[in-house]
C-alpha cells in the first residue's frame, strides 16, 4: 500500500468536526498548518482528482507523509489555535505575511502625574497602551490635538506627593511657555491633572462626542457663574475638537467600532486592507500583502487576514464589512457586505487604499529586481573586461551629424548601473570640421577628462566609445597627458557584431549575447545616442529656422533669439497667428514675419 493509500485510509478515521490539522514530510517537518469546521472533508479535498487541484497543491501532497490533527470546541478556537501555530513553526507552504513593522503605540504612564509619550516598546509595568498605530502622522496628529487641548508635563521627574512637598523639583521652561502647570512645585493638584488624562483617554478611544459634551457643560457652568474668561478657554478648545472632528470624520458619525476589509487577490500574492471606524472616523488602518504557497482561495485568505489583524490590533468591533460573504464566524460578530450607502463607501476607500499599496508594492518589487539586475551587470562587467574594480561610475560618448553639417556629440553618465541624468552633457564640435567621427570623439573625450583633472574629481571607471578600433585610437590618443590609463578603462563597442574593443588589446572581445554585462554595455550606447540624436535634432531645427529667417529684412539677431525661446522650428513659428507673434516679438518685427511666411506660402 503506497503512501497516500494508508493517507486516504487515515482520513477515513478523522471526524467530521471543527479542528486543525497538520501536514508532515518524510524527516518529521511540518509543511502546512490549515484549520476547518470539518476536518474529514477539508483534508480530504487536497487528495482529490488531480485535474481539480493547483499545480502547487500538487507539489505539496506529494510531499505529505502524515497528518495529524487537534479538535476544538469551534471555529473561533480553530483560528486561534491555527494562527499560533503557524507563528511557532512557519511551514513553508503556509502564507507569509509580508509585514514585518513594530508598530507605535500612544502610552499613558502608570506614574503620578502621568506622562503621555508614543512608543514602540510595550512595558507591562501597569502604563496604559493605546494602539497600534500603523501611521507616525496620525499620532503625531493627536499628540498636536492633545498638546493644543491640555497641559502635561513632559519631564521624567518622580512627582510623589512626598517629593513635591520636600520641594525637590523646580518648573522648567515649559511653565514659562504655558504648556505645563508645574505640579512639580504643587501648582496643579493631581486631581485637576487626572481630569485632562481622562478626557485624553476618551480622545485616544475616538470618543470625541464625549469630551465636547463634558467641555459643553463645564463652558456653560463657568459662564453661569459669570467666570467668562475660563468659559472663553473652553470654548477655544471646543472649536480645536470641532475642526479635528469635521477633518477625521469620513461618514455618517452614527457608524460606530466598525472594521472594514478589502482585499486584491491575485495569483502568487494577495493585497489586504485593514480600517478601523469609531464615530464615523477612521482610527486605524492598516495594509498587508500575503505571499500565498499553494494558491489558497481569496476567502481563505482574507479569513487569515481577518482574524491575523484583529488579534494585532486588538480590535473588539461587534460588525466587520467585507467586500464578499465568508465561511466565517466570529463569537459576538456580524459580517456585513454592502451594496450600497455609507458603509458601501467605506468599502470603496478601502479597496482605493488596497489598490495603492498594491501598486507601491509592484513598483518597488520591480526596482528591487532592476537593482539586482544591475549588480549583476556590473559584476559581470568586472569579470568579462577584467577590471580591478566593479565599474560603479561608467561614460559614453556619442557623436551626432548628418553630412558633416550640425555636429554635435552627447555624454551619458551612470552611475551604480543607473542613469545619473543630471551629469549629462552636450558639446558642440569646436575644432573639427566636415564628418571626422574619429577627430570628433578625440576632441569630445579630451574636454570630459580635463573637466574631471581642472576640477579634481574622480575619474570614471570604465569610459566607453560608441564606435570601433579607429574610435577608440583616437580617444586614447587624446588623453595620455590627462589621466594615467591606470585610472579609467577604455573601450570601443562597434555596432555591426558588438565586438568589445579593450584599450592595449588588438584582438576584439566577444562577449556573449545573453551576457548581463553586454547588455549593460548596449544600454548605455543606446542612451548615449538617444540623448545625442535629441540634441542633434534641436540644432538641426535650430540651423533651419535660422536660416529661414536670414532671408528676411527687419529680423534681426535679437528677434530670432526671442523666437528660438519660444519655438523650435519653422513649421511651428508657421502656425502661429499674428496675435501669437506680436506677443513674442513685438508687433513690427511680428506683422514682418507673418506676412512674409504666409505670402511665401
Amino acid at each position: 500500500m503506497g503512501i497516500h493509500s494508508t493517507i486516504k485510509v487515515k482520513i477515513g478515521n478523522i471526524p467530521e468536526k471543527p479542528g486543525v490539522y497538520q501536514f508532515y514530510n518524510q524527516t518529521g517537518e511540518i509543511l502546512y498548518i490549515g484549520k476547518a469546521k470539518n476536518l474529514r472533508k477539508r483534508i480530504s479535498s487536497y487528495f482529490g482528482k488531480v485535474n481539480t487541484i493547483h499545480y502547487k497543491q500538487k507539489i505539496l501532497v506529494s510531499k505529505i507523509h502524515d497528518i495529524k490533527y487537534i479538535l476544538v470546541e469551534n471555529e473561533s478556537d480553530a483560528l486561534l489555535l491555527e494562527n499560533n501555530l503557524i507563528k511557532e513553526y512557519k511551514p513553508k507552504y503556509n502564507v507569509l505575511l509580508k509585514d514585518d513593522k513594530t508598530f507605535p503605540w500612544i502610552c499613558i504612564k502608570n506614574e503620578p502625574f502621568a506622562r503621555v509619550f508614543y512608543t514602540r516598546k510595550i512595558i507591562n509595568d501597569g502604563s496604559e497602551y493605546f494602539g497600534p498605530y500603523t501611521s507616525v502622522m496620525m499620532i503625531k496628529t493627536l499628540f498636536a490635538l492633545i498638546k493644543q487641548l491640555y497641559k502635561l508635563r513632559t519631564c521624567n521627574y518622580s512627582l510623589t506627593q512626598e517629593n513635591i512637598l520636600k520641594k525637590k523639583y523646580k518648573r522648567c521652561l515649559e511653565y514659562y511657555l504655558e504648556n505645563c502647570k508645574a505640579p512639580c512645585e504643587g501648582l496643579q493638584s493631581e486631581n485637576d491633572y487626572n481630569a485632562s488624562l481622562k478626557q485624553i483617554r476618551e480622545i485616544l478611544k475616538g470618543n470625541l462626542q464625549q469630551v465636547i459634551n463634558h467641555l459643553n457643560q463645564h463652558m456653560l457652568d463657568y459662564a453661569d457663574k459669570y467666570e467668562y474668561e475660563k468659559a472663553h478657554l473652553i470654548q477655544q478648545k471646543l472649536e480645536i475638537l470641532d475642526k479635528f472632528k469635521a477633518k477625521s470624520t469620513i461618514v455618517n458619525p452614527g457608524i460606530n467600532n466598525i472594521d472594514v476589509y478589502s482585499i486584491i487577490d491575485e495569483p502568487g500574492s494577495a493585497y489586504v486592507n485593514y480600517m478601523k471606524l469609531v464615530k464615523g472616523a477612521i482610527i486605524q488602518a492598516h495594509n498587508i500583502e500575503i505571499i500565498k504557497r499553494i494558491e489558497e482561495q481569496a476567502e481563505d485568505v482574507l479569513s487569515f487576514a481577518i482574524f491575523e489583524l484583529r488579534n494585532r490590533f486588538n480590535s473588539n468591533s461587534s460588525e466587520i464589512i467585507i467586500p464578499f460573504k465568508l465561511d466565517l464566524t466570529l463569537k459576538g460578530v456580524n459580517f456585513t457586505v454592502p451594496l450600497r450607502g455609507d458603509k458601501k463607501k467605506l468599502l470603496d476607500l478601502s479597496f482605493r487604499n488596497v489598490n495603492s499599496f498594491r501598486i507601491e508594492r509592484i513598483r518597488i518589487q520591480e526596482s528591487n529586481r532592476r537593482t539586482s539586475f544591475e549588480k549583476n551587470a556590473l559584476e559581470s562587467l568586472k569579470n568579462e573586461l577584467r577590471l580591478k574594480v566593479i565599474p560603479n561610475h561608467i561614460e559614453c560618448v556619442d557623436i551626432s551629424n548628418i553630412q558633416g553639417k550640425n555636429s554635435v556629440a552627447s555624454c551619458v553618465v551612470f552611475k551604480s548601473g543607473k542613469p545619473n541624468k543630471s551629469e549629462y552633457r552636450r558639446y558642440h564640435i569646436k575644432t573639427v570640421s566636415g564628418a571626422n567621427d574619429y577627430a570628433s570623439i578625440g576632441e569630445i573625450v579630451k574636454r570630459r577628462l580635463r573637466y574631471f583633472k581642472e576640477h579634481q574629481l574622480k575619474f570614471p571607471d570604465l569610459f566607453v566609445i560608441d564606435g570601433g578600433k579607429g574610435q577608440l585610437n583616437a580617444a586614447l590618443k587624446e588623453i595620455h597627458d590627462i589621466v594615467m590609463k591606470k585610472q579609467t578603462t577604455f573601450i570601443g563597442i562597434a555596432k555591426r557584431l558588438e565586438e568589445i574593443y579593450i584599450q592595449g588589446d588588438m584582438v576584439p572581445l566577444y562577449i556573449d549575447k545573453n551576457s548581463p554585462g553586454l547588455k549593460m554595455i548596449q544600454r548605455i550606447r543606446n542612451e548615449a545616442h538617444r540623448f545625442g540624436v535629441s540634441f542633434h535634432r534641436n540644432e538641426r531645427s535650430k540651423s533651419m529656422l535660422f536660416s529661414e529667417l536670414d532671408q528676411i529684412k527687419g529680423i534681426g539677431k535679437i528677434t530670432k533669439n526671442k523666437l528660438l525661446q519660444n519655438t523650435k522650428d519653422i513649421e511651428t513659428v508657421r502656425k502661429m497667428q499674428l496675435t501669437d507673434l506680436e506677443m513674442i516679438i513685438g508687433k513690427r518685427a511680428g506683422r514682418i514675419l507673418y506676412e512674409y511666411l504666409h505670402i511665401k506660402s
